[in-house]
């Protein structure tokens, strides 16, 4: 069957290649969610859009067996880079995770930090993450609220960005735990929500605001059509962010919080 949204899948391959420069700043996460999602020694993990492998390599720490699944390359050469360095087997792979290349029930726990919010398809997804659990395994992600700042950022963008093709699921919908709620519905128990903050160094609103435009992928994708097609829009979009991260930016720190969701399947 063709996936409706390849096309849009291989230009985000594009811009997320440049997202290893985020990596400082999602450590401290990873380890809160590994944490959380109770990772111990002899488990097999699955880390879903594993990014450059923080999640991962945070695992196999603890003495878990794991597998990184990402669609961009740069980045899983990056993960590779990560786990090499401390001296962990980790498995890498290139993949969709709205398509696990995985049989039914193979980990013992699948965890996902801000990564399967951005597959186009959220039931598709959490289906595929679900399916490769095993029953009475543990599924745990981190997302990002949408009434909080990286949440209105991506609602603040979205409004310069082409309408999405049809059947799209906004990721900041992750971090509601109601939606959250009711897509799991009854395919887990224990359903637990944790709030954490991530905290990142900025001089200034407009200092932050270009860290991102360099390395968030889809704002990099819209930041670069923009300054060809209509600057003026560009400009309007700056303002934008600059003044929405003021609230949030205090002391050089831009503080933010963040969803932890983990349960346990059926």
């Amino acid at each position: 069957m063709t996936d409706p949204f390849a096309a849009m899948k291989a230009a985000q391959k594009h811009g997320w290649a440049y997202f290893a420069p985020v990596e400082t700043f999602t450590i401290a996460p990873a380890g809160q969610l590994v944490r959380r999602a109770g990772v111990h020694a002899g488990q097999h993990v699955l880390d879903v859009a594993c990014g450059t492998g923080v999640v991962s390599v945070t695992a196999a720490r603890r003495g878990a067996r794991v597998s990184g699944l990402d669609f961009a390359p740069d980045l899983l050469a990056r993960a590779r880079q990560n786990s090499e360095l401390a001296g962990l087997d980790i498995e890498w792979i290139e993949g969709d995770a709205e398509q696990l290349p995985f049989p039914d029930a193979t980990f013992d726990a699948v965890l996902s930090q801000f990564g399967h919010i951005f597959a186009p398809r959220a039931e598709v997804a959490l289906s595929e993450m679900l399916r490769a659990l095993k029953p009475g395994g543990t599924i745990a992600f981190s997302t990002w609220p949408p009434e909080l700042y990286t949440g209105s950022l991506f609602d603040v963008a979205g409004r310069y960005m082409p309408p999405p093709p049809p059947g799209m699921s906004p990721p900041t919908l992750w971090g509601d735990p109601n939606v959250v709620r009711q897509r799991l519905g009854s395919t887990v128990k224990d359903l637990v929500f944790d709030r954490q903050d991530t905290l990142t160094p900025a001089l200034s609103p407009q200092h932050y605001r270009l860290f991102l435009e360099r390395t968030i992928g889809p704002l990099k994708m819209l930041v670069e059509s923009l300054s060809t097609s209509d600057p003026a829009k560009l400009a309007a979009l700056r303002r934008e962010l600059d003044v929405l991260v003021v609230p949030y930016f205090e002391d050089n720190i831009v503080k933010q919080g963040y969803l932890i969701t983990r349960a346990t399947k059926v």
